[in-house]
């Protein structure tokens, strides 16, 4: 079985897949201190409930884009599963055409896998919508290259940023506004930042179509893909496992 892991900005993912079929998978926050030993630990118990351990993993594909985190999360898979894993980033591995911007070797390891994953899974040029820290539209060409991006703030970091800088403006969780015209400043704040990102997204989906040129499908992913979806009819799909499921594309690609 393989072990692929998702580290982000803010969680990192991990996820069991049995040939193309995911058996488990679990979040944890990313933490730059945490070791091999702790996630060892952590991992352990949580593969025991499954009715699996270590013994059952005899592979194991990491991407990240968070550097700090990748020596403890290697040494993971090297202590406890008796693995090499492979690294999204690796130049070495075949990912398929070649990004098509101007700086290939700066595209995230997760945007990576979301594009082999939308080309494998959706026909034409997609636009994947990623509900992340950062909220990111990465078009994937009708051959299955990144053909470019748009890259926003995530929601969660514009609400979380207008508490840090107004002094009485309180940290706020993100929902679904009922009207635009909020009564009080948690409505407010609510309804300026759901209302203007669907705004956002909606405009930015039409741009990227206009510009493109060509029928588009548009997928969304990310935790806050299921909340934005009703009032966004642009959105065509939500893919919740899009990455996770370009990581075991790439590993089944790249096996030896």
């Amino acid at each position: 079985m393989l072990l692929a892991i998702d580290a982000g900005n803010t969680n990192i993912v991990f996820a069991v897949y049995d040939g193309d079929k995911i058996r488990a998978q679990w979040r944890a926050v990313t933490q730059v201190s945490r070791t091999a030993d702790e996630y060892g630990v952590w991992l352990g118990q949580l593969l025991e409930l499954e009715g699996l351990s270590f013994q059952d993993l005899d592979a194991a594909i990491i991407a990240t884009v968070v550097p700090a985190v990748l020596f403890d999360l290697r040494d993971l898979c090297r202590k406890y599963l008796k693995t090499e894993p492979l690294r999204v980033g690796d130049p070495a591995l075949d990912l398929g055409p070649k990004p098509r911007v101007d700086r290939p070797e700066t595209v995230g390891a997760d945007r990576l896998c979301n594009t082999v994953a939308a080309h494998e899974r959706y026909k034409g040029a997609v636009i994947v919508v990623d509900f992340g820290t950062a909220t990111n539209f990465d078009i994937v060409s009708e051959d299955g290259a990144f053909d470019g991006s748009v890259i926003a703030p995530g929601a969660n970091l514009s609400i979380e940023a207008l508490h840090q800088a107004a002094a009485l403006l309180p940290r706020v969780a993100i929902h679904r506004a009922q009207k635009v015209i909020g009564r009080d400043t948690v409505s407010s704040m609510q309804s300026g930042v759901y209302w203007g990102y669907v705004g956002l997204i909606t405009g930015l989906i039409n741009g990227i179509k206009a510009e493109y040129g060509k029928p588009m499908t548009v997928v969304a992913t990310g935790g806050l893909a299921h909340l934005f979806r009703p009032d966004i009819p642009a959105i065509d799909q939500i893919d919740p496992d899009l990455t996770m499921r370009g990581l075991m594309l790439i590993h089944a690609r790249n096996r030896k």
